[in-house]
């Protein structure tokens, strides 16, 4: 009995000193914090943008095998345009809208009450809208009429879809709008910011060398505004060298590597050889880059497997080990293609200084600098008389729309944009493709069965929600 009352009285007194402290922190948890500086929210936004527009991944980016620069080997689905048994459309949607618009939706929230310098405030909103900019472009050239102004609102869980010219007039501007707001002058992300280092000029230029990538997309839908926008941007000041390319750098340790690394080396799986489009064309070029994009195949030269056919893996050339590497960067922007839109805006007489061969030129040695070819090999290559441009069979949308496809190898999905819109090369369907070369993308499934009203309203306003429905901008 006596024992019991100690052990009472024991108890007693820890309860009611407990009584004395703060038990409510035990809700918190450490590990998943409740609130998260705005720095934090748009490093992960980069981080997702980047992994997204670089993955080779069969379940969502599929444009490198769209656009004939890689061919699967046995699972040939995907090269044939199946889009829906892997929900690609989806897949793409959310890791845009998800993984990184919210971010940066929640980025521009904090920035006000988490940075305490305004000049630095404003130069961290403006960036942040102009990734949010950024991402909106491959959305509404990828679907059409997306969701817009009613987007990530998690209040409301069906939005409308906006008219897919509305939200392009309005991405313009938006960034009319941040480029203004820039200061070189104040400081913005620092180190948190993986593309340019904090660097407020890199940003203007970035900003003002993707407005002509906008204004160039219009060039055929509305040639005024295109020349507008486009005379803007070159006039403020768009990419003069490869320095200036929008790069992100990924590590050589997980879990911050090279998606296509992981997609093709960690996994260990042996999905993908080179496609005999691009490797013909090169290999009729004496295209400097080709060891850049490919191995050599068995019998010690190069060779791909003809668009949406099987193959055996060991007896093809397959991506090369560069961009295998864990730690190769992916390029979101870059020098090559902005000469390429000079060339194409000196073609349409849009007054940018400079002839269409000086701007040609200087895109094609920017790319093969860029793949450690020499200059030497670049001017030998310009002097091919199928490469230069005085003597290169077809029109200038031919001439610029060749070279582009090639320069954009490993950036797919820019690639799938720009053959849309200059029309080459002259693409032919896979074999045995489930339709025409796609050029869109149909919506997420979950939109159509939830978002259902909002859904059947886009789809009537873009002409069918079909991979075959040309989007706006896209005439010819």
């Amino acid at each position: 009995m006596r024992k019991i009352k100690i052990i009472l009285f024991t108890a007693v007194v820890l309860v009611a000193g407990s009584c004395t402290k703060d038990i409510t922190q035990l809700n918190t948890d450490p590990k998943n914090p409740g609130a998260v500086p705005a720095y934090s929210l748009f490093t992960n936004a980069q981080r997702s943008l980047a992994r997204n527009m670089a993955s080779s991944n069969v379940n969502s980016n599929i444009f490198r095998l769209i656009v004939q620069y890689w061919q699967e080997v046995t699972y040939t689905a995907e090269s044939r345009y199946n889009l829906n048994s892997r929900n690609i459309p989806s897949n793409v949607w959310t890791g845009l809208y998800r993984d990184v618009l919210q971010d940066l939706q929640e980025a521009k929230k904090i920035i006000p009450t988490d940075t305490k310098d305004a000049g630095t405030a404003a130069n961290q909103t403006a960036i942040t809208d102009i990734l949010q900019v950024y991402t909106y472009y491959y959305l509404v050239t990828t679907y059409g009429d997306i969701p817009y102004s009613e987007a990530l609102n998690i209040e409301n869980v069906f939005p409308k879809f906006d008219k897919q010219q509305d939200v392009y007039n309005d991405l313009l501007t938006r960034l009319d709008a941040d480029i203004a707001a820039l200061n070189p002058s104040s400081e913005s992300f620092g180190s948190s910011d993986i593309i340019y280092g904090g660097d407020v000029a890199k940003w203007q230029k970035f900003a003002n060398s993707f407005k002509l990538k906008l204004g160039m997309t219009l060039a055929d839908v509305d040639a005024s505004k295109a020349k507008s926008v486009a005379t803007a941007a070159i006039q403020a000041g768009v990419f003069t060298s490869n320095d200036d390319n929008a790069v992100f750098k990924f590590l050589s340790a997980p879990p911050n590597t090279n998606p296509v690394w992981e997609d093709l080396v960690q996994s260990g799986r042996k999905d993908f050889v080179a496609n005999q489009t691009i490797v013909d064309t090169m290999m009729a070029l004496s295209d400097p880059r080709m060891d850049k994009f490919f191995t050599k195949d068995a019998d010690g030269s190069y060779s791909g497997s003809g668009p949406g056919r099987g193959t055996t893996y060991s007896a093809k050339s397959k991506p090369a080990t560069t961009i295998t590497n864990p730690d190769y960067p992916v390029s979101l922007l870059d020098y090559s293609e902005i000469e390429f839109y000079l060339a194409e805006a000196a073609e349409r007489g849009f007054g940018v200084t400079g002839t269409a061969v000086e701007h040609y030129n200087n895109a094609i040695t920017a790319s093969i600098l860029f793949w450690g070819g020499t200059t030497q090999q670049a001017t030998a290559y310009l002097a091919n008389p199928a490469v230069n441009y005085a003597t290169a069979p077809g029109d200038w949308k031919r001439k610029i729309g060749m070279q582009k496809w090639i320069a954009l190898y490993n950036r797919g999905w820019d690639s799938w944009i720009e053959w849309r819109r200059l029309d080459y090369p002259r693409l032919q369907p896979a074999f045995r493709a489930l339709s025409d070369i796609p050029v869109r993308y149909t919506y997420p499934v979950n939109e159509q069965n939830y978002n259902t009203t909002n859904w059947n309203a886009a789809a009537t306003s873009i002409g069918g929600d079909d991979v075959t429905t040309k989007l706006f901008w896209d005439l010819y």
